[in-house]
């Protein structure tokens, strides 16, 4: 049986934000605002939202419990400067944490005391991802 760990990332990243597109809800203010402050831009891809839960569903599966905090650092990513050198610069949290929300709402992910977990629900939908991305 095929699960997350053995199929490649980015296929069940992708067929994963193609299954939650009519599942969840897209905040209004994700196609104005950028990802982090070490970005320089708004992200281009129009299913940016869907592709960012799903890579979070996905790092809840492999890493839980995970935390908010967490994921700002896993999202982060080098500031140019033009003087001096880069330094790490954390992803917003707030992409993050509304992720989390509508996850929550489809009982994908629970909070515990500890972070947020996948349910077996998430973990079932995860599984059929990879299956599928597999070509299993």
């Amino acid at each position: 049986m095929v699960n997350v760990y053995d199929a490649d990332a980015s296929d069940v990243i992708r067929l994963a934000a193609q299954g939650l597109k009519g599942k969840i809800k897209k905040p209004v203010y994700v196609d104005f605002v950028k990802s982090g402050a070490g970005k320089e831009r708004v992200p281009q891809d129009p299913d940016f939202w869907y592709v960012r839960s799903a890579s979070i569903l996905r790092q809840v599966y492999l890493n839980g419990p995970i935390g908010t905090s967490r994921l700002r650092t896993r999202y982060g990513n080098r500031k140019a400067h033009t003087v001096h050198r880069g330094h790490h610069m954390p992803a917003g949290g707030s992409i993050i944490r509304e992720a989390f929300s509508e996850l929550e709402k489809i009982e994908f992910v629970k909070n515990t005391k500890a972070g947020r977990i996948i349910t077996p629900k998430g973990k079932s939908f995860m599984d059929k991802v990879a299956k599928e991305a597999s070509g299993a």
